[in-house]
């Protein structure tokens, strides 16, 4: 079975295409003119196990918000895409990471209910020429459209880069956890009988 997705968005203000593999090795190829964020995404799909082609075009020149929101659209998209109906998904993910100064954790489960909780504080908002605090919105819609019920707390944090970047790693690890088939499950993973 191929768990991929390809899913392509196109508006006045952007123009998305991302390509996810699940069962991938975690190669990433990421052009959104914002190198910053092309680093997170690379850090999701390396720890994420996914092979992740995005490319982004967007009025990153009027604001950032655009894009990010955007990639976060097409991207959780291509998420629900991806697992289908959710025949034999563990459905549940968990990751606690460590990155120097900051301890963040990010748990999710895969059940096509979205529901979404940030509870990050970043000590500042901008990492170089990235504005870091667009991760809620990214997160937001990327939860919205996945069909994922996304918890992200961050215990503590000094340096925003380790912050949000951990989030990242975090969110590729508990979806990969999420992703996995377990060949007990037939079906759904749910006492209704479907995600």
């Amino acid at each position: 079975m191929e768990r991929e997705a390809t899913v392509s968005r196109k508006t006045r203000e952007t123009e998305i295409r991302v390509e996810l593999r699940l069962d991938g090795t975690g190669e990433a190829e990421v052009r959104t003119g914002m190198p910053f964020f092309d680093h997170l995404l690379e850090a999701f799909a390396r720890h994420g196990f996914f092979d992740l082609r995005a490319r982004a075009d967007g009025d990153i020149e009027v604001d950032q918000h655009h894009t990010v929101e955007d990639v976060g659209i097409t991207l959780g998209q291509a998420i629900r895409r991806a697992v289908g109906d959710g025949s034999g998904l563990s459905r549940f993910g968990s990751a606690r990471i460590p990155m120097a100064d900051a301890l963040v954790s990010v748990d999710l489960d895969l059940s096509n209910r979205p529901h979404f909780v940030y509870n990050v504080e970043l000590a500042r908002d901008w990492v170089g020429q990235f504005d870091a605090a667009l991760i809620e919105d990214f997160l937001y819609a990327l939860s919205t459209n996945g069909g994922i019920d996304l918890h992200v707390n961050a215990a503590y944090g000094r340096g925003v880069h380790h912050t949000v970047e951990g989030i990242f790693k975090g969110l590729g690890r508990a979806l990969d956890q999420a992703t996995r088939i377990d060949p007990r499950i037939q079906g759904a993973l749910s006492t209704k009988g479907s995600l």
